[in-house]
């Protein structure tokens, strides 16, 4: 075990993790942090950022992620790339394993994040953020003009399609079903739009590009199996996300999806451990809310701490 007691212990990046860790170290609090073996969290696939204050030419997800991380490391936040492998938050201190060592913290703050769901299509790996996103509110304004598609059938998918509507000249989607588990507002609303089509008993196989990046997709019907090209320059796939919770082994609480749940504030179920951004999040997934979270839950600490001295 490490002999230190850690005031406070950062599971995660992203913006919500060096967010915290940077107010942590800025209130002395001696910050560490497992930001795992993939740190910056989704903004490390997303190629351009334009819609976070602070960066009026905009700004590449990974170059933003260094920033963060290299501000937070400036006021003493202690970074180590490795991943939680479990935790015990029966008792305090609590307890965190990295790579077998014990690790021991008054506070813990969650930002390990959600991961989008991808169709794992063929090409889908190469195009990550050449074209294919998981977010039409981060990267929708890319695509002026263009004739994009979303893959989905929720409301989400609804919502990213007409949103979208507001710069591409086309937003076709695509789902591998008739039957849509989008509300029948959000459903309707998406037919009457002139520039969405609906294409149903359609499912990507196979993404198509070129030096440039996207062109579009071969789609196939699930029901016979035949095949048909469609062209596309952007492509937001809709189906849904993950939240990194499994290596807490359910001593959270969290919904029926795995998000974590706040009981005050930022605070989970057992006092002492606070969680941040997408890990928690379920409505804006946005890095600036993301990032504003990572500072209330560093204060939340802080001041929690406090109160048990």
């Amino acid at each position: 075990m490490s002999q230190a007691v850690h005031n406070v212990i950062i599971i995660g990046s992203g913006p919500a993790g060096y967010t915290a860790g940077l107010y942590s170290a800025r209130a002395m609090m001696e910050p560490m942090m497992f930001a795992g073996y993939m740190s910056g969290g989704q903004l490390m696939l997303t190629s351009d950022i334009e819609n976070f204050p602070g960066y009026p030419q905009g700004i590449g997800g990974p170059e933003m992620m260094i920033d963060l991380r290299s501000q937070a490391e400036r006021f003493g936040l202690k970074v180590v790339d490795k991943n939680v492998e479990r935790v015990d938050f029966s008792s305090r201190p609590f307890g965190i394993w990295v790579e077998g060592e014990e690790f021991r913290a008054e506070t813990v703050i969650i930002c390990t994040g959600a991961e989008a769901i991808w169709l794992g299509a063929e090409g889908e790996q190469e195009q990550k953020g050449r074209g294919i996103s998981t977010c039409a509110t981060c990267d929708g304004a890319f695509f002026k003009g263009d004739e994009v598609i979303v893959v989905g059938g929720g409301d989400s998918a609804m919502e990213e399609a007409t949103f979208l509507t507001r710069f591409a000249s086309k937003v076709t989607i695509i789902h591998r079903r008739d039957v849509f588990r989008a509300s029948k507002v959000m459903l309707e609303r998406a037919k009457n739009h002139p520039k969405i089509e609906i294409r149903a008993h359609r499912q990507v196989k196979e993404w198509l590009s070129d030096d440039k990046g996207l062109t579009g997709a071969v789609l196939e019907d699930p029901r016979d199996g035949s095949l048909e090209e469609i062209e596309c320059t952007g492509a937001f796939i809709a189906i849904g996300h993950r939240p990194i919770t499994e290596f807490l082994g359910g001593q959270v609480d969290t919904d029926e999806e795995g998000y974590i749940i706040h009981s005050e504030h930022t605070m989970t179920s057992i006092p002492g451990i606070f969680a941040a951004g997408d890990v928690v999040d379920t409505r804006y997934r946005q890095a600036i809310t993301a990032a504003g979270m990572g500072c209330q839950a560093a204060i939340d600490a802080e001041r929690w701490l406090e109160s048990q001295h």
